[in-house]
């Protein structure tokens, strides 16, 4: 079993910048997908960005360009820098991992490691 505990969320201004980080604990090895989702209020779960073991990078459209993920292998760290932020942000934003390649986990329900969320709030 895997734990991910995400911290750094809190409450900005548009325009303002927050990083979250999620770090995982327990059988870490042979994780190959590493993403950030998030889910509004009454909205479905969306992915925002994932690496993988190859270090290959997506981001959703709506966060390209402003937001950027990275890992830190050696501490088992996962980073999601969010700049430039929209009140459209507002979220809770999940940490996630599976032992699959992230192009073979089309769905959110497909991982099978995840936190517990952190909040983000955006006001405008």
């Amino acid at each position: 079993q895997q734990q991910l505990a995400e911290s750094g969320g809190g409450s900005v201004q548009a325009g303002g910048s927050l990083t979250l980080t999620c770090v995982a604990s327990g059988y870490t090895y042979s994780t190959y997908c590493r993403a950030w989702f998030r889910q509004a209020p009454g909205k479905e779960r969306e992915r925002v960005a994932s690496i993988d073991g190859d270090d290959i990078i997506t981001y959703a459209d709506s966060v390209k360009g402003r937001f950027t993920i990275s890992k830190d292998n050696a501490r088992n760290t996962l980073s999601l820098q969010m700049n430039s932020l929209k009140p459209e942000d507002t979220a809770l934003y999940y940490c996630a991992a599976d032992h699959k390649y992230c192009s073979d986990l089309p769905q959110s329900r497909d991982f099978r490691y995840w936190g517990q969320g952190t909040p983000v709030t955006v006001s405008s």
